[in-house]
């Protein structure tokens, strides 16, 4: 069985090779290093095989046992594709494909090979889930059925992203049409939304189209939380005469890893420079009256800018369980 390994892992590493020879010999850090990346690969690839399923199985069931029996829509293809089925007679999951086809070949051309193949493959698979399972009606509470069901779709929608897929084609729209024209992406989607949302009230009712909005506020919230998690991370930016003490004070008694690096600073009439070691370093939203108050007692006259941090990897903030 080893040896098996061992022939896959040389294979890849000729393919990673820009001449491909066949002759030449790999060192052991070469086969030790190949081994450690194959690994990786095959971890990353269940990791996103099951996310993408249990992400399929989280909106079928937002679908089937909230949305649809009770008539709601969400936002985007996915809203365009209840209204479709609600106002006809084709099929949601034959109508799911269909109107994300569009999208998952523009994807093609906007975000390459690879994920144009995990997209199709995703929502053709909510497409067989919705067509071969039955999933309960839970509820029939109206503001139950926007709220959780809004809650379901939005974590399958998050899960097919962490996975490297998008279970909606109207952001891969959204994204081409920010490149092409400059425009915002939530700009787009709100313009689509807009757009679901008042067919809504149309072709049923008002009362639909807000319960309708709800759902899709209850989906956006969810896939924010599951992309991005719990914590919200801060940015901090710190200039301090006595920087080396902050230093010191931060990865001492805060436990975090700090980046010092060199600049200018400019100040007076005359534009003055001076050379300044400047500190960053990211923290929870919890520690930050903590920092703040130990910078006060080193310098009270520290420069000190915050900003936020939509996500971080690796170094010594947090260990994300599932890595996209």
């Amino acid at each position: 069985m080893r040896k098996f390994w061992r022939k896959i892992v040389i294979e890849s590493i000729r393919k990673d090779r820009k001449n491909g020879s066949d002759k030449r010999t790999f060192t052991a850090f070469e086969i030790a290093r190949g081994f450690r990346n194959l690994r990786i690969t095959i971890t990353t690839s269940f990791k996103n095989f099951f996310l993408a399923v249990l992400g399929i199985t989280c909106a079928a069931f937002g679908l089937k046992s909230f949305l649809l029996p009770n008539n709601f829509l969400d936002g985007g293809a996915m809203g365009i594709a209840i209204l479709t089925t609600e106002l006809s007679d084709i099929s949601l999951s034959i109508l799911i494909i269909l109107i994300n086809f569009p999208f998952i070949i523009l994807g093609y051309n906007v975000l390459g090979k690879q994920f144009t193949v995990k997209t199709a493959i995703v929502i053709g698979g909510l497409s067989l889930v919705l067509a071969l399972f039955s999933f309960p009606q839970i509820t029939s509470d109206k503001l139950l059925v926007s709220v959780f069901g809004g809650f379901f779709l939005g974590a399958g929608i998050g899960f097919t992203v962490r996975s490297g897929a998008v279970l909606d084609g109207t952001e891969i729209l959204a994204i081409f049409m920010s490149r092409k024209f400059g425009t915002s992406i939530g700009d787009i989607i709100f313009a689509i939304n807009l757009l679901v949302f008042s067919s809504a009230a149309y072709f049923f009712s008002i009362e639909t189209a807000l319960y309708s909005i709800i759902t899709y506020l209850s989906a956006s919230k969810t896939v924010d939380f599951i992309i991005e998690g719990i914590e919200e991370y801060m940015g901090i930016t710190i200039i301090s005469r006595h920087f080396e003490e902050v230093r010191s004070m931060i990865t001492d008694n805060l436990g975090r890893g700090v980046t010092v690096y060199s600049g200018k600073r400019g100040y007076g009439k005359t534009g003055e420079l001076k050379d300044i070691d400047i500190i960053y370093t990211v923290i929870t939203r919890l520690e930050i009256s903590k920092l703040y108050s130990e910078i006060q007692k080193i310098d009270p006259n520290a420069f000190i800018v915050k900003s936020s941090v939509r996500d971080t990897k690796g170094g010594m903030v947090k260990k994300r369980p599932f890595n996209h």
